[in-house]
């Protein structure tokens, strides 16, 4: 079974991990510029010092004429340089005493050197070249350099790198003890961050459990701008759309139960009526027979005006109202729901500016027509209907009657559905449904429908022009 790590144990791991990589590679890179840098201060002073021998000793031949050949002469003056590792190789026998190679290497014929000088050495030395390598004594490593003093005869020092070797050492360790320090540090950091992260995400996890549990009012707090601050932001806004939309459902819920009450109270009187007028029918009683058919009548019309009523509504509820728009004139459109909502009243339509927009023409008839009817029957004259077109995006139908205008309880509901007043309450031919499908019309058409108390009920069509061919 593979081993998981928790989201703790993967922060600290992650964080311990990148912490004691970068402190290596940070360390092994610091060690490996500070060697060079001192190997090369080290090459580069031995060899200044091997230069000035060379000179020195060259300048003692030339001054001393008691010394047979050149390498005792060499020999005597290197003799002085105290604490220093020498050796000579003569390849000139006028010079004294010839090297003799052996196994690729020449002996030396004078001086300290812990071994014999490497032929290869020698060859680079008397082609102009100061040759160098390190070897390995009793006494520890030493860096050789081999030079000419006089032709054929070769000068080799030897300079003990046990000064830089312990120098290198002490850094290795002090590096060791920073990158062990800086690690156990990192380690100590992620295992905070590793805490302070899972605490969030722990919050996270028991607002989502509170949030599942039915706690809508759950929010996450936002701190900073990181990935966890927008987790958190993304938390609170859904949680805010999911509560929305609950709350949509139960005021759905709600409304779809008054909806199954009112129709059934509404259903009930004319049915009732319906039943009783059928009931007349069988009077002996001529007039009696006249009466209950025109009652008959009158309440059918009324149950299907309710009846198609509520199959618009349960269209517009499914998204399947028909919307046929053309090319309208309002001020025409008003002034023929006016005859057809008052026939024969004295109620002129004024109109200003441009009346003409792009919509349906039968859905905005049905919204003007409702306004007149609503300003007839529960206002009072005189009413005013002024179509204003002064406006290029717009235009605007105002209905306004004289009448006591509406309830202040009534006017935030006064585009829901079955509601009604108590005046409309008292008569028989509402259904509380028009200004619902007056609103849901005006809906579909862009435009807003408002209602407003200025001396009586003032309501207020406006509809968006849209593209005029």
């Amino acid at each position: 079974m593979t081993w998981q790590p928790g989201l703790r144990a993967a922060v600290v791991l992650t964080v311990a991990l990148v912490t004691v990589v970068t402190t290596v590679a940070m360390a092994l890179t610091t060690y490996h510029l500070q060697e060079s840098t001192t190997r090369d201060r080290f090459a580069a002073s031995a060899r200044a010092g091997f230069d000035s021998d060379v000179q020195q000793a060259h300048q003692f031949l030339v001054r001393s004429a008691e010394f047979d050949t050149h390498v005792s002469g060499v020999a005597e003056y290197m003799s002085a340089r105290l604490g220093l590792t020498w050796a000579l190789v003569n390849l000139t026998p006028t010079s004294g005493p010839v090297s003799t190679a052996r196994d690729g290497a020449y002996v030396p014929v004078a001086g300290t050197a812990p071994g014999p000088i490497p032929v290869s050495t020698v060859d680079e030395a008397l082609a102009r070249r100061v040759p160098s390598y390190e070897i390995d004594t009793p006494n520890g490593r030493q860096l050789a350099i081999v030079g000419e003093v006089e032709p054929g005869l070769l000068l080799a020092e030897f300079y003990s790198t046990r000064g830089i070797d312990d120098e290198l050492a002490t850094l290795r360790s002090r590096l060791a003890v920073v990158a062990v320090l800086i690690s156990l540090l990192g380690g100590a950091l992620g295992v905070l961050a590793a805490r302070g992260v899972q605490r969030r995400v722990r919050t996270a996890a028991l607002a989502a459990r509170r949030l599942g549990g039915g706690d809508l009012t759950t929010r996450l707090p936002v701190r900073g701008r990181d990935e966890l601050a927008d987790l958190a932001d993304s938390f609170n806004a859904m949680a805010h759309r999911l509560g929305e939309s609950i709350e949509q459902l139960r005021q759905k819920d709600q409304q779809q139960r008054r909806f199954v009450a009112d129709v059934a109270h509404d259903l009930r009187t004319p049915v009732a009526s319906m039943i009783a007028a059928a009931d007349g029918l069988h009077s002996p009683e001529a007039a009696d027979r006249a009466r209950s058919a025109e009652l008959l009548g009158a309440q059918a019309r009324r149950l299907s005006a309710l009846v198609e009523d509520l199959l618009e509504m349960s269209r517009f509820d499914a998204g399947a109202a028909e919307f046929r728009p053309e090319v309208v004139d309002l001020a025409a459109l008003a002034a023929d729901a006016v005859e057809l909502s008052a026939p024969g009243a004295d109620l002129p339509v004024r109109h200003l500016g441009d009346p003409v927009v792009v919509g349906d023409p039968r859905r905005l008839h049905t919204v003007v027509r409702n306004l007149v009817s609503n300003a007839v029957r529960h206002g009072a004259f005189p009413i005013t209907v002024t179509v204003d077109g002064t406006d290029p995006a717009r235009v605007r139908v105002v209905v306004a009657d004289s009448g006591p205008g509406l309830p202040a309880e009534l006017a935030p509901h006064v585009f829901d559905r079955f509601v009604r007043g108590d005046h409309a309450r008292s008569q028989t031919g509402g259904s509380g449904l028009g200004l619902a499908i007056a609103r849901e019309n005006t809906r579909l058409h862009g435009g807003r429908l408002e209602v407003a108390h200025d001396g009586g009920a003032v309501f207020t069509l406006t509809v968006p022009r849209g593209e005029v061919g």
